[in-house]
């Protein structure tokens, strides 16, 4: 199997839920009810388990915004410095 990673896209992120049903063990919520990944708290470098993989897909083909991404390389890292600010490293 080819290395996977995933991260949600949190400013197109509309709360839905359809992430955690399909991946209730990859994708959490924070407060205001927007997704992100548990794995590496959605900076997308760590690899999608193999037996995640499916889930994600399902969850990404679900995801009506198009928040969920997925790449066959990591992402870059996001840091979150402030609640509504982050930046890129």
């Amino acid at each position: 199997m080819l290395k996977k990673y995933t991260r949600v896209d949190q400013e197109t992120c509309i709360a839905c839920g359809a992430c955690g049903i399909n991946a209730p063990l990859v994708f959490n919520y924070n407060e205001e009810g927007i997704a992100y990944v548990m794995l590496d708290q959605n900076l997308g470098t760590t690899e999608i388990p193999e037996q995640f993989e499916e889930d994600v897909l399902a969850a990404y083909l679900d995801c009506p915004s198009e928040s969920i991404k997925i790449s066959d390389n990591p992402f870059k890292s996001r840091i979150q410095v402030k609640k509504d600010k982050s930046f890129y490293l």
